[in-house]
């Protein structure tokens, strides 16, 4: 679904992303690892269209999309999540989910005057669809209360909603586990795991908590200082030599990196 070629991102004399070349299957949950610095999310925001690359190319289902900003890759189904959760703070989760549809009648000051009945029909439309992701993501016993007020979980749980109601055909999700308990990140999880069987999601992640990589991907991509390091099933990257070297700088074991 995405294929990166020789991607390189320079911050001056500092190369975050140095010749990186993967793929990430259609259909598939890939992890995508690493130490701190490796350029993780740096490619996450190359690949996003955040920021253009130095050189290289990015492809989205066999197509250049290299250097793209974030709206055009959104109208193409590409999205992306953060490590910290980017609600509307003072809007409830239903009204968060309606706010993430995009090209809607009533964006436009013409329509909006122009089209009323059309644009009641959008919302009602939007607002079903809202209560049927909220329900998938058993978010019903928040769903009228203030984004701003959900706790840390919550609000990646939220994340996915927002997803689910733009119709995206590929996710990337930046440490989706980070700072959620484990009771939640089991929903989290479970829910990546429904979107992907039930709905076709293709996901890339990036994790630190090796068990969840575990759980969720296949296959596992291991970037260093830039590059890709190895890639394979999970115990296989845990296992490998290399990767050890670069979480642990020794020998030992990288099943808590």
């Amino acid at each position: 679904m995405i294929r990166v070629v020789d991607l390189h991102k320079h911050f001056g004399g500092v190369r975050a992303v140095d010749g990186a070349t993967l793929e990430i299957g259609e259909g598939a949950i890939t992890g995508l690892i690493g130490p701190n610095g490796a350029g993780k999310t740096t490619l996450f925001n190359v690949i996003a269209g955040v920021y253009p690359p130095t050189s290289g190319r990015v492809f989205l289902a066999g197509e250049d999309i290299t250097g793209l900003p974030p709206h055009r890759l959104y109208r193409r189904g590409l999205v992306r999540t953060f490590q910290i959760a980017h609600e509307f703070a003072t809007l409830t989760v239903t009204e968060n989910l309606m706010a993430s549809v995009g090209n809607q009648t009533g964006e436009r000051l013409i329509g909006a005057w122009l089209h009323r009945d059309r644009v009641l029909v959008e919302e009602a439309e939007t607002r079903d669809r809202a209560e049927e992701v909220i329900e998938f993501l058993n978010l019903g016993e928040v769903a009228n209360e203030p984004a701003g007020a959900l706790s840390g979980g919550q609000k990646k749980l939220l994340e996915l909603a927002r997803v689910m109601m733009t119709g995206a055909k590929v996710v990337l999700l930046d440490e989706i586990g980070a700072g959620v308990n484990r009771t939640l990140l089991r929903s989290i999880s479970g829910a990546i795991l429904r979107l992907n069987i039930e709905r076709g999601y293709t996901f890339c992640l990036i994790e630190h908590d090796m068990d969840l990589v575990s759980l969720l991907c296949d296959p596992v991509i291991v970037m260093a200082e830039g590059k890709v390091l190895a890639e394979g099933p999970a115990p296989d990257v845990q296992a490998d030599e290399r990767v050890i070297e670069a979480y642990l700088g020794r020998r030992g074991t990288a099943g808590s990196a």
